[in-house]
């Protein structure tokens, strides 16, 4: 009885554990799914309202952590050149608006940070870990919608350097 009550109990934790694990990564060459989140301001961000812009829409596990301040620092200290290549930041984790808007007060950020705190959207990213947090995923989209590149995995502190040169060569 109880071995079978063991088992059971790893299949329930199996079965969750799948549920929650995210779809599959949107390819390159594809339309970028739709984005419509409340931001650390109160206001809601459309991706569509960015059409004609280029927008580096990156997923982060959570505020005031170690590496997810390292890459919305170096975001931030790139964002001019960002400008200069008419291209966004966004940001995008489960946490709360409040917490977003004490981050973005912290360290200074003036960047849209989107909160999805439903996971939806993470999920349709496929950026949705098994613990409920978001992967760090990065997803390039051309001023049409398309997206163009996609970095899993990344390493913030070299990663803002990484997208400034592909997107300098997709934009020659």
């Amino acid at each position: 009885m109880v071995m079978r009550n063991i088992c059971i109990g790893s299949m329930l934790c199996l079965a969750m554990a799948w549920a929650v694990a995210a779809a599959p990564l949107p390819a390159v060459g594809q339309m970028a799914p739709a984005v419509a989140l409340p931001s650390q301001d109160g206001g809601t961000v459309d991706l569509k309202s960015f059409r004609g812009k280029w927008v580096v829409l990156y997923f982060y596990p959570k505020d005031m952590t170690q590496g997810c301040t390292i890459e919305a620092h170096n975001f931030q200290q790139d964002l001019a050149k960002y400008e200069k290549q008419n291209t966004v930041i966004v940001g995008v984790s489960v946490d709360n608006t409040d917490s977003h808007k004490e981050f973005c007060t912290k360290e200074s950020l003036t960047f849209k940070l989107l909160s999805d705190t439903d996971r939806k959207v993470v999920d349709e990213y496929g950026s949705l870990s098994p613990n409920g947090m978001a992967l760090r995923n990065t997803f390039l989209i051309d001023p049409t919608g398309k997206i163009v590149q996609v970095w899993t995995k990344v390493s913030p502190p070299k990663h803002s350097e990484e997208v400034l040169a592909f997107l300098a060569e997709k934009q020659k």
